[in-house]
């Protein structure tokens, strides 16, 4: 799917191509928004471009030298972002491709900060004077969505606080599988922050002459850094919270193994004299008593009673 963008009044407008002008379409947009472009659109980007299209394996390459360079299509940028499916979050690779005339993103998801951005562009919110500026505008609102989902993660971590903590009656197990997510989302916007912060720094050494969007970049990196910053106390938070949800966990196991024990150790004496008068030897004195039977009953509750008594005075009841 192919949506385009038109620079209009220092504002950012979504225009519709007519049926049979996708060429002209091509030509005369600011901003050409590739979501899961089938074939025949990958070949007329291509034929503008003059160059391949990435894959979706190059766009899943680290290095930054593969995420971030230039060459004859234009200032080539990979960027991450972030997309929340089903309570949890992935990442969603987009390749971005800066010219002098145009800017043209193409993806294979539909991550937030575009639907957004759409959704802006529809009302006339988004300000842009060339396609550096609407570059820079996705990146401030990529930005501000990171700091959101962290505001939201943070919120849900002090409820599973409380839970871990302070309810009595809480079931730790799910704080433990709450908590795994809970990391497992701060991870993945702890590493779209670090993608955004390489890729800003790149847009930093090729937009030396534009003042403005370089002021707009740098105060955006100090936003990362705070953010960084948020993402490891996250971190040390689940991980305390972690700890101590396996250690109140292990203290309830210790409790029920504690039980068991005083149980064996209280009915053991017991046992060992019913063992004993249940020997079928010829001569045994009590086997002719008359009050042989309610003897050994009582020997066997006192034998009970005894290191259960022990127990409870020491304080280990």
């Amino acid at each position: 799917m192919l949506r385009f963008f038109k620079i209009q009044a220092g504002r950012i407008q979504e225009t519709k191509c007519p049926e049979g002008e996708l060429g002209d379409c091509l030509k005369e947009a600011d901003w050409i928004d590739a979501q899961e472009p089938n074939e025949e659109e990958r070949a007329l980007l291509q034929g503008m471009l003059h160059t391949d299209l990435p894959e979706s394996d190059e766009l899943e390459e680290i290095e930054a030298s593969a995420r971030c360079f230039v060459d004859q299509a234009g200032m080539h940028i990979h960027f991450l972002f972030l997309a929340p499916t089903g309570g949890r979050h992935t990442t969603v690779n987009v390749a971005c491709i800066l010219q002098k005339e145009r800017l043209i993103t193409i993806r294979e998801g539909d991550p937030a900060d575009f639907r957004l951005l759409r959704m802006r562009a529809r009302r006339g919110q988004v300000e842009a004077q060339s396609p550096e500026d609407l570059l820079v505008t996705l990146l401030e609102q990529k930005i501000e969505n990171h700091a959101d989902t962290l505001e939201d993660l943070h919120r849900q971590l002090e409820k599973v606080s409380y839970l871990v903590l302070e309810d009595e009656e809480a079931e730790l197990e799910d704080a433990i599988s709450q908590l795994a997510r809970l990391e497992d989302s701060n991870g993945k916007v702890r590493l779209c922050l670090m993608d955004t912060q390489r890729d800003i720094s790149f847009l930093l050494r090729h937009l030396r002459t534009r003042s403005e969007q370089i002021k707009t970049l740098r105060e955006m990196m100090r936003d990362i850094e705070t953010l960084m910053s948020h993402t490891t106390f996250l971190f040390d938070k689940i991980n305390f919270l972690m700890d101590s949800t396996q250690g109140f966990i292990n203290i309830e196991q210790n409790k029920i193994i504690k039980i068991f024990s005083i149980a064996a150790v209280v009915f053991l004496p017991p046992t060992l004299i019913a063992s004993i008068y249940g020997m079928n030897f010829e001569h045994m004195p009590e086997l002719k008593w008359l009050l042989g039977y309610p003897w050994a009953i009582g020997l066997m509750i006192a034998a009970g009673i005894a290191p259960y008594w022990y127990f409870k005075r020491k304080g280990w009841m």
